[in-house]
């Protein structure tokens, strides 16, 4: 199965980073899923939950508040506000 890197970063910190085979993500105009060789994206983030499914098959979970999401050549960066949890 195709992979994405995914780096989920705070204004003051990398919270986690690794490989995973999807990102949902609430955006500003609604829900994105985001697979491998998903073409390029930039979207502003609501608040809501971010969700990292891994390669290993766990899930990552961010409560966020807001920020941006980047997608290029299979590389996912969000970029965030705040993390208000992390599961």
């Amino acid at each position: 199965m195709a992979e994405l890197s995914v780096d989920l970063v705070a204004t003051d910190r990398k919270v986690w980073s690794g490989a995973a085979v999807s990102v949902s993500a609430p955006s500003v105009d609604g829900q994105i899923g985001i697979l491998a060789n998903h073409s390029p994206l930039l979207a502003v983030l609501r608040p809501g939950t971010v969700t990292v499914r891994t390669s290993s098959g766990t899930a990552v979970e961010a409560d966020v508040s807001g920020g941006f999401v980047s997608v290029d050549d299979n590389l996912v960066t969000l970029v965030v506000d705040e993390i208000t949890a992390l599961r």
